[in-house]
């Protein structure tokens, strides 16, 4: 008997990432150009590793509050105050070791072995994979696609629900889609909910980054009080803090105890000077996230106008997130495609098949990058879709 045989079978069937692959497979070439995953290029701006390195340096380094420090909830709940225009109490904040994190916890949550949660599919694979390993079920129901544009069909998903189902997993704007749900798409997924007495996992992680002008809507803009609703989010995307792994959950108060429970008996809280670091993001870096997601959308262009432009791309700029998903002419095989494109371009993408159901025709490109390297990707990328 192998080792491996004697693991717990949903660890065992945990799957390789499809986009861990590929940078696995191209990591640390000559003149890579990498818009495989779901981070800028720059790094974490000094303000906010100064604060940390200063709590570092001041001693700042033992067991520290479970649900976030103080200052860190409140600034938290500020931010919301001035982004949202909802001042919530800190008993809503929950600070986690990264946003996967945040969703391990929220599906620990509201899920026991049997259960399904459904989500919308292309979709970030991750949230699968949380649910199969704590023994949930995942089910996917398939954005539309048609023109270069996604659309949700409330049809699909109440077509899903079973006795079984306790929520819906929304993410908007989508990773990998770009995909953005109106107020109107919001307040009909959750009347939905009602109705089924459902919860809603609301990941808005890519929130600010909406290219119609302002933030994209949010669950906030239309729920009330007593609505059963778990938001997810990150510092990873908007402050150029993917490596830091910090989270922060968005819940109702009376589920304080039960999250502070989960996150001690995994990672017992974020280190103390890392959160000082997460104030000062949140707290002077207003300004960097507007100049990220100025950046964000000179490079969709760049990126999208020159794809579209060969007449073998079918898509649209997105509406929202980080993220252009191409269907090119002639791929049936994303994966062997983006092998391919990374050996012949330097250009890394990720395989659609990375993605779920929907997204097997499909590449995935994170244009937060410089707009010259961006440019030059889209060179490389278009000579090549030429050529097949």
């Amino acid at each position: 008997m192998s080792i491996v045989s004697s693991l717990s079978p949903r660890a065992v069937a945990a799957p390789e990432s499809g986009i861990v692959e590929l940078v696995n497979y191209a990591r640390g070439r000559e003149g890579l150009l990498p818009l495989w995953v779901g981070e800028g290029d720059l790094p974490t701006p000094d303000f906010i590793s100064r604060a940390a390195m200063d709590a570092l340096a001041s001693g700042e380094t033992f067991y520290t509050w479970q649900r976030g420090i103080p200052e860190l909830r409140q600034a938290l709940s500020d931010y919301y105050d001035r982004h949202f225009g909802l001042r919530l109490p800190v008993e809503h904040f929950y600070v986690t070791g990264s946003g996967m994190q945040a969703i391990q916890i929220a599906v620990q949550a509201l899920t026991s072995p049997g259960d399904e949660l459904i989500y919308l599919s292309p979709s970030w694979p991750n949230i699968a994979a949380a649910l199969e390993i704590a023994g949930a079920r995942s089910l996917s129901v398939e954005l539309q696609f048609e023109g270069g544009k996604w659309a949700v069909d409330l049809g699909r998903i109440e077509a899903a629900i079973t006795p079984k189902t306790k929520g819906i997993f929304i993410n908007t704007p989508s990773n990998p889609t770009g995909w953005t749900a109106t107020k109107q798409d919001l307040v009909d997924i959750l009347a939905l909910a009602r109705r089924h007495d459902l919860w809603i996992l609301a990941d808005e992680i890519y929130a600010r980054y909406s290219f119609a002008g302002g933030r994209a809507p949010s669950f906030l803009d239309v729920m009330e009080p007593d609505d059963k609703i778990i938001f997810v989010n990150s510092f990873s995307k908007n402050w150029s803090m993917t490596g830091w792994r910090v989270g922060w959950i968005v819940a109702p108060p009376e589920m304080g105890q039960v999250l502070e429970n989960l996150i001690q008996y995994s990672t017992s809280g974020v280190a103390q000077f890392m959160q000082k670091g997460a104030v000062a993001a949140l707290d002077q870096g207003d300004d960097f996230v507007a100049a990220n997601i100025a950046k964000a959308a000179r490079s969709r262009d760049i990126l999208c106008d020159a794809l579209i432009a060969t007449n073998r791309v079918e898509t649209l700029k997105p509406d929202g997130a980080i993220y252009a998903f191409l269907k090119i002419d002639g791929v049936a095989d994303s994966r062997r495609a983006a092998l391919d494109i990374v050996d012949k371009t330097g250009v890394g993408l990720a395989p659609g098949t990375a993605f779920g159901r929907g997204g097997e025709l499909f590449l995935r490109a994170c244009f937060l990058r410089d707009p010259t390297q961006v440019a030059i990707a889209a060179e490389r990328l278009c000579d090549y879709i030429l050529k097949l």
